[in-house]
């Protein structure tokens, strides 16, 4: 959106809008920095209190992305008060409380505005070392890429609207859904991480390209070895799908290698756009193994390798 616009000239602003991470980063002194970052989404939910956690833990996932620990959040609300009511409004404020709580952050107050379409999200702002700040780009040929949960939310969330996956069926992922990502980053800190960014809108072959691209290597990807929600190969088996598949399809195509012989529901998955979608990070090859055993340990119980970085001279993406 600001492409164009001449960048920030300020040396103490670390990481602006030049790349493509979550969050901008703020060097205050030799030892702090601020790390600032907004989002806010549409319901993926009628409960409003899953709503409000799943709005939250997808927020404070861009201060984990960049090796932050979250400080304070303020309440993003669009809301149509008349129409819904203040008890669902509640419910949202709720759910995303509780998200704020667990992060051991503090709630400060927010702004709202009447909308037609409830909206609901937070700013948040955290705090980092200067030399410890992880960004999406510095990918080392080598390195192995882990991701912390599983992907197809998107079409878990359009199906479950069209009435074709019941809530029976989806409520059993939320809570991993609206899992932070403080626990996996923490035990990632442990280790040699060169570069993390979380999943989300632009599904797992766009964010991938991302870091690729920052870092100018080849990623391949076992698609054997992703982690997938129960249901979403399904959903797209029955012709389901997203508004963003299409767009996240051609957003990486120029670059994309698919070796894999796969079904066009399971080329579907890579494309799906994540909400509070994981960790993905790259890790020296000899971390890589035991950062899983820590994280699975941890309960971060999705963690998996799934994929290499090589050398190229421009960004490449395979899926074997």
């Amino acid at each position: 959106m600001l492409k164009g616009f001449p960048p920030p000239t300020d040396p103490n602003l670390l990481v602006g809008f030049e790349t493509s991470d979550d969050a901008a980063v703020y060097r205050l002194d030799n030892d702090h920095a601020i790390v600032s970052t907004v989002d806010f989404i549409t319901p993926p939910v009628d409960d409003p209190v899953w709503f409000g956690r799943i709005a939250a833990a997808n927020s404070l996932s861009d201060i984990y992305a960049m090796g932050g620990r979250p400080l304070t959040a303020l309440s993003l609300v669009m809301f149509p008060g008349k129409k819904l009511g203040l008890e669902v409004l509640r419910g949202i404020l709720q759910g995303g409380s509780e998200k704020v709580a667990e992060a051991g952050a503090s709630l400060c107050g927010g702004h709202s505005v009447d909308d037609d379409e409830p909206k609901y999200g937070l700013a948040v702002t955290g705090i980092v070392h200067p030399q410890r700040i992880l960004t999406n780009t510095g990918v080392q040929p080598g390195d192995v890429l882990v991701l912390t949960k599983p992907i197809g939310t998107g079409v878990l969330f359009n199906a479950h609207r069209a009435r074709k996956l019941p809530w029976s069926e989806l409520e059993p992922v939320l809570e991993d859904v609206a899992a932070l990502n403080g626990k996996a980053l923490e035990v990632a800190l442990r280790f040699e991480i060169h570069a993390c960014t979380d999943v989300t809108g632009f599904g797992l072959l766009g964010h991938t390209l991302e870091m690729a691209r920052g870092s100018n290597v080849a990623i391949r990807l076992d698609y054997s070895a992703l982690p997938v929600y129960p249901n979403a190969l399904t959903m797209y088996g029955k012709g389901e799908t997203t508004g963003s598949n299409s767009a996240n399809r051609k957003l990486v195509q120029e670059h994309l290698q698919m070796t894999a012989k796969l079904s066009r529901a399971q080329e579907e998955l890579l494309f799906d756009p994540q909400t509070s979608g994981g960790l993905l990070m790259a890790v020296s090859s000899n971390h890589a193994q035991p950062l899983i055993d820590k994280l699975l340990t941890a309960g971060v119980k999705a963690s998996r390798a799934i994929g290499e970085a090589f050398p190229a001279k421009r960004a490449k993406l395979n899926v074997i």
